[in-house]
């Protein structure tokens, strides 16, 4: 596959996110709501995090979302939300430390296809500065709603 099949395929999989969005529309129950703002382009996101289980061995049970913006930030709110619901939180957030990695990586970091799958369509987005920001919009609201999950149950 050539450089530039590869990126038709993944702005084919940026563009079914953002038509299609997983998860999209705000859900109870909940233990935070989050809501971020990319100052730079208006992009906007309210978050919900439900998690499960005993304190230190939460899963995410839920993540739910409402959002305007463009289709780099609703699309990765989807994939977000498929790749961390159902896991446990210690695994989410390494889910969200390598999607992180790959955004800050101006385009030098390989994509881990078997971690984030979808979320490997994000990887030209890593070449623009100004789009990363979209990228990372809903990963640091969920982080930030997770922690304060996390913050509250543990004190």
């Amino acid at each position: 596959m050539t450089a530039q099949d590869l990126d038709a395929l993944y702005q084919e999989i940026i563009l079914d996110h953002y038509k299609n969005p997983h998860h999209k529309g705000l859900r109870d129950p909940h233990e935070a709501e989050v809501h971020h703002v990319n100052p730079t382009c208006g992009d906007e996101i309210t978050l919900r995090v439900h998690l499960t289980g005993e304190p230190g061995a939460e899963t995410v049970a839920d993540v739910s979302y409402d959002s305007l913006g463009c289709s780099i930030s609703q699309a990765s709110a989807s994939v977000m939300t498929d790749l961390v619901i159902g896991r446990p939180v210690a695994e989410a957030l390494e889910v969200h430390e390598t999607f992180l990695a790959l955004m800050q990586g101006k385009g030098q970091v390989e994509p881990d296809e078997d971690v984030l799958e979808d979320g490997i369509a994000f990887a030209g987005v890593a070449k623009f500065p100004a789009r990363v920001k979209c990228a990372l919009l809903s990963w640091m609201a969920w982080k930030d709603a997770t922690t304060r999950v996390l913050e509250e149950t543990r004190t």
